[in-house]
């Protein structure tokens, strides 16, 4: 396994040079990217549009090292990910890298004090530290006060919190979001985007998969894949 962290500071934080993404043998493969070349720099906050088949997940999918392309080079922070073996992928998305799904995966039977140690706890950070920290982390996303609260006794609203709180425990560089307002209602919708905004403000890089383009304007820069190309890359208003 080669070492995890290697950083060169003119790097881009997520580069894709040339990156095909092939699924299946022969006459029935797809391709689900073809040639792909993206730069995304610390400090962005992205949201990827597309519709099904376009390659927006397959993309997502790589920037979170939890596939690799077919050919072409996923580099971050300067690292030949695919130079990585299984195990120095899982570290770098350990360490560097923070998960947030549409469905919140929070484990029913723990609080949500316990549901957010849950990465620390897999880093064998010890139980003081990792109660200090994930409660500084609920203080972010305004839940510290639910801290003992068990996910069905929260609003889909606060548990998508717990969520957002559990991947940022960990201080990753960059947040990946998959659809994270897609079970919500737009009030609470609204409120997920603007803690995203925030946290974006605070210096991490959020990179947002989305279908819904009230949601996408409040990112500062919208990609659109189509047929597994990028079919426009702009900033929005608020950055142009």
């Amino acid at each position: 396994m080669k070492p995890v962290g290697i950083e060169r500071p003119e790097a881009a934080l997520i580069a894709f040079d040339g990156v095909s993404k092939v699924f299946g043998l022969g006459a029935s493969s797809v391709r689900a990217l073809d040639h792909v070349d993206l730069r995304i720099d610390q400090g962005e906050f992205v949201a990827i549009m597309g519709p099904s088949g376009s390659g927006k997940s397959t993309a997502m999918n790589i920037i979170g090292c939890l596939d690799v392309p077919t050919s072409g080079r996923y580099l971050f922070k300067g690292l030949d990910v695919g130079s990585l073996d299984r195990r120095g992928r899982a570290l770098l998305r350990r360490r560097f890298l923070g998960f947030v799904f549409q469905g919140f995966n929070l484990i029913g039977r723990t609080s949500a004090l316990e549901n957010v140690e849950l990465p620390l706890t897999y880093r064998g950070i010890p139980a003081d530290e990792r109660r200090k920290r994930s409660l500084l982390a609920l203080d972010r996303v305004g839940l510290k006060e639910r801290a003992s609260h068990a996910p069905s006794e929260l609003s889909g609203g606060q548990q998508q919190r717990v969520a957002i709180a559990r991947a940022i425990v960990s201080e990753p560089s960059v947040l990946l979001a998959d659809e994270p307002t897609g079970n919500l209602d737009t009030r609470t919708s609204r409120e997920i985007m603007d803690l995203l905004s925030d946290l974006n403000r605070q210096s991490i890089t959020v990179v947002m998969v989305t279908h819904e383009p009230d949601m996408a304007a409040c990112a500062r820069r919208i990609i659109r894949f189509v047929d597994g190309h990028i079919e426009s890359d702009n900033r929005t208003m608020e950055t142009a």
